[in-house]
């Protein structure tokens, strides 16, 4: 099993109070609560003393919110989760915690946190169902590990955090401000003073991706541009200090995560490689296999590129069953690119499209139980708002974002063990600690909890345990290697069956294709995230080549185009930030604005697929 990696901030947490307190809770639920508020507050760095009231109030509020549900109510919402029958997306919450009061005018208000442990996504009410004056809004906190927001007895929502305590109306004046919010066009439309976002569908015109950039521009970005890298420009200027003219390349293999593992009876290759980034060390057209390259511009990021016949033959043949590669995937180049987690902060969001909640068309009727509208009991994500867009409070902090896995469509099993089980066993996915698909066990899973451990293992029963503290999860098939019992990753033990591995392939049914690929890979006192394209590979090639470079877990993620095997970096160079692809075939997926601005996908305007994000860390 891989070990997660913790990626704490690495800095001295500031104590908000002095003065002993004791609090004895005859509940294990209460002291458990407690003692999660109180590790919410070794994540807050700030460095005004001043704020500490504040701070020890959020807190505190965290923690009470986590324990206010009853036993009562989590059974029986545990319940309603484990219940196969149609039900809502708010079913499938089994956390959730709901406040009630009412408005001057005698009108319900209701709100509901999807999982307090998490404290990011609200869902507000008005009125009811049965009065036909519902109304309902996605309301999310920007920042979870420093705010708690409840309602009031009038149904105005209170906020406490550092910056102070606020009470926040929406639904008074003229026009209300929660009416102001929705007519703002925006898919995160600020309220309570920008302290929280209500989250609105998006319709991708020409106008609605201006009215984004505009707002991004006036308070995200001010007077930064957005700008494409110039590849060319960059060498051609000298920006790469330290080119290395000779065949041996000016890096170490330490360098980064370590090189990969070759063909010792071999020279190392020095190869051209297309690569989209500004590397250090080396021009791209003399990067030797296998070695780690620093991109020009941000610290901790690393680049690689590999061809398959050039792994250890001891690693080709070694434990773990694959195919045999063919003479075109063994010399097909594999980019690579690395982020040290001790820098960066994970994330991830699903597309406003995709993957869908619904049923797959691949496991057989069979396995399917009557009468549900979806392998879950759900059908639709509403009233949630899926957006597929970094928001607003993070675009700052954005260093790379890359695509995430398989739509619903190709999510489930129609061959092998995991197509007669679980309804066809549906690839399992979570965001900002909401579920919108169950996880399930034997399914690889990349995910993220609250105290920032990211980790990268095949799911299993008892990790289900850890639902109150995911942020984050996503699966995507089988595991391409996974370790062995002395913990060394080797190719998985569906890798070699197209079938019951569920691996897809091409649109003309080869199973070489284009993939992307990611794994997690502990080298020099840390753990450095992985993504690798593979131009034209099996999971045969892939399995290998991942090994080759020491990874303990990998997983497949999407294929077949460049749209979607997409990852972006963001340089930040004075008042440009430039937007640099893997691959430039890459950048035909951004898109523009009016004026001819360039407005990078995932980050200014949202987008039908899921993706995963790299934050720098607050220090």
């Amino acid at each position: 099993m891989n070990e997660p990696v913790t990626c704490g901030g690495g800095q001295r947490p500031i104590m908000p109070m002095a003065v002993p307190v004791t609090l004895r809770f005859r509940s294990k639920r209460w002291r458990k609560a407690l003692r999660s508020g109180f590790r919410h507050l070794f994540h807050l760095h700030r460095k005004a003393s001043g704020l500490a009231v504040g701070l020890f109030l959020a807190v505190i509020s965290i923690a009470f919110a986590a324990a206010a549900q009853s036993q009562t109510d989590l059974a029986r919402q545990r319940s309603e989760y484990d219940a196969n029958q149609p039900k809502t997306i708010m079913a499938l919450q089994p956390l959730r915690s709901v406040s009630t009061a009412q408005l001057t005018s005698g009108t319900a208000v209701r709100l509901i946190s999807l999982n307090p442990g998490v404290n990011a996504w609200f869902v507000l009410q008005t009125g009811t169902k049965e009065g036909g004056d519902l109304k309902t809004y996605h309301i999310e906190n920007p920042d979870p590990r420093g705010q708690t927001l409840t309602l009031g007895a009038s149904g105005g929502l209170q906020l406490a955090s550092a910056a102070g305590p606020m009470d926040c109306d929406l639904f008074s004046g003229s026009p209300p401000a929660i009416a102001s919010a929705e007519a703002s066009g925006l898919s995160y439309a600020p309220i309570c003073g920008g302290r929280l976002y209500l989250r609105m569908a998006f319709h991708d015109t020409s106008a609605d991706r201006d009215r984004s950039a505009a707002f991004l521009q006036d308070h995200v970005w001010h007077d930064t541009t957005l700008a494409e890298f110039d590849s060319r420009k960059f060498y051609d200027s000298g920006a790469a200090q330290g080119l290395a003219p000779t065949a041996s390349p000016a890096v170490g293999p330490a360098t980064g995560p370590g090189a990969a593992q070759l063909d010792p009876t071999r020279p190392r290759p020095v190869v051209t490689a297309n690569l989209g980034l500004g590397l250090l060390s080396a021009p791209r057209e003399r990067m030797g296999l296998g070695l780690w390259y620093p991109v020009a511009g941000i610290d901790g990021v690393f680049a690689s590129v590999l061809r398959p016949d050039a792994i250890d033959p001891a690693i080709l043949h070694g434990p773990g069953r694959t195919n045999p590669l063919d003479a075109v995937e063994a010399q097909a180049p594999v980019y690579l690119i690395s982020f040290d987690l001790s820098r960066f902060e994970l994330g991830y969001a699903l597309g406003n499209r995709h993957p869908r909640v619904g049923w797959s068309p691949r496991p057989r009727p069979s396995v399917r139980t009557p009468g549900l509208p979806g392998p879950d009991g759900i059908d639709s994500s509403n009233p949630l708002v899926r957006l597929g867009m970094i928001s607003p409070a993070l675009t700052n902090r954005a260093v790379a974002v890359f695509t995430g896995g398989y739509k619903r469509l190709q999510g489930a099993f129609k061959f092998g063990p995991f197509s007669t089980v679980n309804e066809g066993t549906h690839y399992g996915f979570l965001q900002d600690g909401t579920i919108f698909s169950k996880l399930h066990t034997g399914l690889v899973t990349l995910y993220g909890l609250t105290d920032g451990t990211i980790g990268m293992k095949t799911w299993d029963k008892a990790d289900n345990a850890l639902l109150p503290q995911l942020v984050f999860a996503r699966q995507n098939g089988v595991a391409l290697i996974e370790p062995d019992a002395s913990g060394k990753g080797i190719p998985g033990p569906y890798v070699a069956q197209w079938g019951p591995g569920n691996w897809s392939g091409s649109a003309k049914g080869h199973l070489r294709t284009e993939r992307g690929g990611a794994c997690l890979r502990d080298a020099n006192g840390t753990t450095y995230l992985i993504y690798a394209l593979f131009s034209s590979a099996t999971p045969s090639a892939m399995a290998r080549t991942f090994e080759a470079y020491g990874c303990r877990t990998a997983m497949l993620l999407d294929m077949n185009a460049p749209v979607f095997t997409y990852l972006a970096l963001y340089v930040h160079d004075g008042g440009t930030i430039e937007v640099e692809h893997l691959v430039p075939s890459m950048a035909e997926s951004d898109k523009s604005d009016s004026n001819g601005r360039a407005l990078p996908r995932f980050l200014s305007f949202p987008d039908e697929r899921d993706f995963f994000y790299l934050l720098r860390k607050q220090r």
